[in-house]
Order: structure tokens, then sequence, then C-alpha cells
């Protein structure tokens, strides 16, 4: 039997699916990898820290007049929340 939490983060990775309205505006992985060694956006390790629960998936996009880190967390209680996090300075930008 699937756990219900393998289930869950089988329907959120769903959610960002290249196509999607929301993944128009990301970086691929190598862009986002040039973003961080230019200094132009912290890494995602540096994020991960101060996260309300575990990231399920994240993808570095343009939003906000700058780069924004779009994560989805599963938090206590099996519950996602969408944040956006400034990927400059790593602080929750809305969500």
């Amino acid at each position: 039997m699937i756990s219900p939490r393998l289930l869950l983060l089988i329907a959120v990775i769903g959610l960002l699916q290249p196509g999607t309205a929301f993944a128009q505006g990301c970086l691929s992985q190598a862009e986002a990898r040039q973003a961080v060694q230019n200094g132009e956006a912290i890494s995602l390790s540096q994020v991960r820290g101060s996260l309300p629960g575990d990231v399920v998936s994240a993808q570095l996009c343009r939003g906000g007049g700058g780069l924004v880190y779009v994560v989805n967390v599963l938090g206590e209680g099996g519950k996602v929340q969408r944040l956006t996090i400034d990927a400059r300075s790593g602080a929750v930008a809305g969500n």
C-alpha cells in the first residue's frame, strides 16, 4: 500500500510539471546553478534550514523584479505550503 505522504508528494510534483502557467517563468537547473555562481541568488541549501518543514519541491523563478525560490514544503500534519522566498536574502516573500 502506498503511504498518504507519498501520494501527497506525487500530487505536488504533478503541479509543477513543465507546461503549467507557474513553471513558464522558472530557470532550468543549469541557469539556476549559474545564478547562484554569479551571486544573483543564494543556494537552496542555505534557504532550507529556515523553512517550516520538509522541502518537497523547489524552483528558482523570475518574479517580483528579481529571482525568487518557489518552494513547496510539507509541514506538520501533512499540510503542504507553497512559499515564495527572495533568492538574494532568503527571506520569505509570500505564500
